[in-house]
């Protein structure tokens, strides 16, 4: 019963939709890379550049917004250095991905300790605060949940719808979504593979970025080194769990989203009184696990993903 008591609140809703955000935001980064044929392992490794740079910057005196943009080209730049290498040069998606993972996160960890030395625990700033859209916000749990949330969330959704029309609805997502299915097709109309691969990763890499400043300048106020804590991989496998397309995987991290937040409150009840919380923890991973196997098996892969691309080759 008490359980019920939970899924029918608002504020448990509007907990699902907070958690889910910087998912959304990496899962959209995410599916972009692949649909143009690129595989970007660095994802955790460039929300932990993102959170800190757009936190830094704020601290530093600038505007929230400005936070974002700069949050966003930090991991642009992260992009640049893995599309320069796997796309044009072909080299392992796999090992470069890792290794803009641990470059990004030794690199931030340098210049958080360069930038604060005698700092012990991290200062705070003026995070975005949450913002009520008049009337729809009056709607009975759903204006909570949805509309009444930063104004950083309302931009990734709007993100989401902007990723399904440029795929779908434009010549540009026509080239990249050929890009990761037939390259050689892509080639033969006149069109430069590298450069679509190259700014499918690039663009990308800046919505991981934003996913992980979300964490410092919208749910939180400061950062934190395990802030991250493992949302990369987790929107590498929602990307799949949504079979390479924006609404599915928007779905699977509100999905994703809302057992974690089921099982913070969980924990809170008689049912958490007697189960280790070790147990909690987990379950959303599992049922995560879950999900994705039963939806995998239908998914169908891009045809052309982590395989280089050498004009002239068939």
């Amino acid at each position: 019963m008490e359980i019920v008591d939970i899924l029918i609140s608002a504020s448990f809703w509007a907990a699902v939709i907070r958690i889910a955000t910087p998912l959304i935001l990496a899962t959209m980064g995410e599916l972009i890379c692949e649909r143009a044929g690129v595989l970007n392992l660095g994802i955790e490794g460039i929300m932990v550049a993102g959170a800190f740079a757009g936190w830094m910057a704020v601290y530093s005196g600038t505007g929230l917004w400005m936070g974002v943009a700069v949050a966003m080209v930090v991991g642009m730049l992260f992009g640049l250095l893995h599309a320069a290498l796997t796309v044009p040069f072909g080299l392992s998606q796999h090992v470069v991905g890792l290794g803009v993972t641990l470059l990004a996160t030794s690199s931030t960890y340098f210049a958080y300790r360069l930038a604060l030395p005698q700092v012990t625990s991290p200062p705070k700033i003026a995070a975005f605060q949450a913002y009520e859209i008049p009337i729809l916000s009056d709607i009975p749990v759903l204006g909570q949940a949805l509309f009444s949330q930063t104004p950083f969330t309302y931009l990734a959704f709007a993100l989401v719808a902007a990723t399904g029309i440029m795929l779908y609805r434009t010549p540009l997502g026509l080239a990249v979504r050929a890009a990761g299915e037939s390259p050689a097709a892509v080639a033969a109309q006149g069109l430069s593979v590298t450069g679509i691969r190259m700014g499918a990763v690039i663009v990308g890499s800046g919505f991981m970025a934003m996913g992980g400043a979300f964490l410092t300048m919208s749910a939180f106020d400061s950062f934190f080194f395990e802030m991250v804590n493992g949302r990369g991989w987790v929107a590498i496998a929602l990307v799949v769990f949504g079979s390479w397309k924006p609404g599915k995987a928007l779905l699977g991290a509100v999905l994703f989203a809302g057992f974690d937040a089921l099982q913070i409150r969980v924990q809170q009840t008689s049912l958490g009184a007697d189960i280790p919380y070790q147990i909690f923890l987990m379950t959303p991973y599992i049922l995560s696990i879950v999900a994705l196997i039963l939806v995998s098996r239908r998914a169908q892969v891009p045809a052309a993903l982590m395989i280089p691309f050498n004009k002239g080759e068939r």
